[in-house]
Parts: C-alpha cells; structure tokens; sequence
C-alpha cells in the first residue's frame, strides 16, 4: 500500500467546498491586496496563540527578514541560531550582511541547546559579545526549544529573542509556570503558511506574532515598503503583504487546527507503541513541553538511513531527509571558516535522522505498512 510523506488532498476534499467558497468570495471582492481577510486572520491567530499583534506577511521566510530588519540588524552584527533548520533561518541573517553565529543542538529534541548557548557567550569576547543583535532558536519539528532557559541568557545579555516557529504553529511549552505557545515569548515570533506546514495555504504566507506593540508597528510598516501614508517612507521596508486568497483559505483552516494537531499526536503516539525495533530513536518529548505538534516525526538510525530511505521509496513509502547538510557546512557559508566537526550533534542529526508519514488523516493499516516496512529493513 502506498504512503505518501502527505496527503494534501485528504486534508482537502472535506473542506474543498468551504475553501472555495472563501476564495471566491476573495475575488469576488475586488479587494485583491490586504483588506477584512488578512485582518480577521491576524485578529484570530492573535487569539489563538493568546498574543497581542499578528501580521500577515508573504513568507515564513520575509517573517524572519522582516524582524531582523525591524531590530536593525546589518553589516557587523552576529546573530546567534542553530546550524540545524530550514535554509531561511541563516540565509536571511546573511541577505542582511549580518554574521551568522551557531550554537549546537540538543539530540533530545533537535533544538538550540541553552547549555551550549550560554557557553558560547562565556567564551566569546568582549567585542564580540556587544555584537550579537539577535537570538533566533527554532521550534523544530513541532516541539518547543528551552526557552526558559534561552530567555534567561538573552535577558542575562540584553539581547532580543526572535523564535522561528514555522513548523510549530500551536505548539507549548511551560514558560516561566504558565503555558505559553511558541512565537510567545520571545519580542518576536515566525510563522509559515508553506501548503507542508499544520496550517498551510495554497501558496506561500507567513505571519509575525508579537507582545510588543511598538515592535509589531514597526513590522506593520516594514511590510508596506515601511510606508505610512501612502507614498510618505519614514524607512525602507519591503513588499512583505499576505495574500488575501491565502488568508482566506488559512481561515477556513484554522478551524480545523487542533483537531489536526490531536489526530498528529495520536498518529505519532500510535507509532511509539508499534515500533519495537533499537535500532532507531524515535523522538522524544521534552519535559518543559505542553504541547508538540508533530509537524514532523522523526526517527533516528544511526545504520543504514540512507539505505532504509531508498528501500522505503522503493515500497512507495514516503520519507525525507530534513535537513542533509547542516549550515555550516553549506557552501554558501564557507566564508565563516567552519569545519566538519564543529557542531557533532547537528552533523549526527544530518546523517541519521529520516521523517516518516504523520499527517492527520493516515489510517492505522498505513502505519502498519510503514512499521512494517522500517522493522523488515532491519530484520
């Protein structure tokens, strides 16, 4: 039996009708640029996530561009991330001019390690401690980086926390004795509406969500060729607008979110009882966290990962490889005088790690077939 790594149209066809009711409705409008959807939407992932400013933007990708750029960041600063994550999270800091600066993973979880944070900022110099504008960890896979232990040395430092949850929309962790949802906490947080993502659009959106009103302003005119009024610039912005057929659509969605969150745990959960096999890890819940989100499930096979992935495609399973090629090993940042060797555990997820299928709507004999497929590979 077949098993695709995810079946957008599964999660479509119930909903079909209503999508393109919304869109119509859009173009109907003539209201093509901005407008009553991009604003519900932002009112209504504001309430989700229980912030006080969203703002719709083109890209997961433009919601990291435009914080970065709302903090000032440019030439001679270092921002400090993962090397571990989406291209997105350094490319941006690079398309600034700005130093990409990484801290390892924590193996448990695939997220900054706090520990391996604080010793960088022990052993950096003076200089180069002053130079670090921005700390961006990533909520990767679904699940929430330490960030109670990430906030406490960003405050210990003075410097602003920008979270990338493009693949944790919905997810939560215990900050602070409350349960707060990723994009929370830090001055600012990143959404993506990539079609992959647990709310995806039929194109490409993203959203930055915000506690600080004066912060989530100057986002709003950033993304507006920093505008305001109309042809009066007071910066230089961008053409960083949400689509109103995107938010259309990711309203009709958001609906539905939660439900499409529990049927993830419930698939990843059903995975934890059927897979009996050591010769993987499978992922781990971190004991700060409340909720993951499972935008991915991710397996560990120190042996054979790449060999097991191509006898999974030849099953008509599928399966993917996030991400091959930690950052700083990628060509493009050879200029930063990075080696093999360097970050262990960001390398070691590289080379071992294998997403299978999650999504909400596979059934139990799907999985059945995966589990299979993964325990006879290792027989």
């Amino acid at each position: 039996m077949p098993v695709p790594l995810l079946d957008m149209q599964a999660q479509l066809q119930p909903i079909r009708d209503e999508i393109l009711n919304a869109v119509t409705s859009v173009v109907d409008s003539g209201r093509y640029i901005m407008g009553p959807e991009v604003e519900g939407l932002e009112s209504e992932v504001a309430d989700y996530l229980g912030v006080k400013n969203a703002i719709g933007v083109s890209s997961g990708t433009d919601a990291l561009l435009v914080c970065l750029m709302g903090l000032g960041i440019g030439p001679g600063d270092i921002v400090i991330t993962t090397p571990y994550s989406f291209f997105a999270t350094a490319g941006v800091v690079d398309r600034l001019n700005a130093t990409p600066v990484f801290v390892d993973i924590d193996l448990k979880n695939y997220n900054m390690d706090a520990g391996k944070l604080a010793e960088w900022f022990s052993n950096a110099s003076d200089e180069d401690r002053k130079r670090v504008k921005a700390i961006v960890p990533v909520h990767l896979y679904g699940q929430c980086c330490d960030m109670e232990a990430v906030m406490d040395i960003a405050e210990q430092h003075s410097v602003p926390v920008i979270e990338d949850a493009a693949q944790a929309i919905g997810a939560q962790c215990t900050f602070r004795g409350e349960k707060v949802s990723a994009g929370g906490m830090g001055i600012a947080g990143c959404l993506s509406f990539f079609p992959s993502k647990n709310l995806g659009g039929i194109g490409d959106g993203g959203m930055v969500v915000s506690n600080d009103d004066a912060f989530a302003d100057k986002v709003r005119l950033l993304r507006n060729h920093g505008a305001k009024p109309k042809y009066y610039h007071a910066m230089v912005g961008g053409n960083f607008r949400l689509d109103p057929i995107q938010a259309a659509v990711l309203r009709v969605k958001l609906k539905y979110l939660d439900s499409w969150h529990e049927a993830r745990n419930a698939n990843a959960g059903r995975y934890n009882e059927m897979f009996s096999s050591e010769l993987f890890v499978k992922p781990e819940v971190s004991a700060y966290t409340e909720r993951h989100v499972y935008n991915q499930y991710v397996i560990r096979v120190p042996e054979k990962r790449d060999d097991l992935r191509k006898a999974l495609n030849e099953e008509k399973i599928g399966c993917e490889v996030y991400y091959p090629v930690p950052f700083h090993l990628q060509e493009c940042f050879a200029p930063l005088g990075l080696k093999k060797g360097d970050f262990p555990h960001s390398e070691l997820a590289a080379n071992t790690t294998l997403a299978i299928p999650v999504y909400p709507e596979i059934t139990e004999e799907q999985q059945r077939e995966v589990v299979n497929a993964i325990t006879t590979f290792y027989a």
